[in-house]
């Protein structure tokens, strides 16, 4: 069983950073495609930002050239950078962990108000 545990959400105001993290209790993170998901209020999930196995990267065109998707393989755990943050970047944002299943985290809030 994977399990996903992300961190660093919180309350910014407009042209803001934050950093999530997304911690993974696997034996290697390596072999899994990791990405990132939000899901605002009323709206279905949408891709954020997928990094591969071999750390190809991808984006929403929403958040191309602010964001930037990471992972540290000896420490099990992927990162998302955000800058430049936008009201309409708040959601509730989800780690993802991919090798033949999808396993989830249970997300962490992101809102960017003034």
């Amino acid at each position: 069983q994977v399990k996903l545990v992300e961190s660093g959400g919180g309350l910014v105001q407009p042209g803001g950073s934050l950093r999530l993290s997304c911690a993974a209790s696997v034996i290697s993170l390596s072999i899994y495609n990791m990405g990132w998901y939000r899901q605002a209020p009323g709206k279905q999930r949408e891709l954020v930002a997928r990094i591969t196995t071999g750390f190809t990267t991808n984006y929403a065109d929403s958040v191309k050239g602010r964001f930037t998707i990471s992972r540290d393989n000896p420490k099990n755990t992927v990162y998302l950078q955000m800058n430049s943050l936008k009201p309409e970047d708040t959601a509730v944002y989800y780690c993802n962990a991919n090798y033949y299943y999808d396993y989830w985290g249970q997300g962490t809030q992101v809102t960017v108000s003034s």
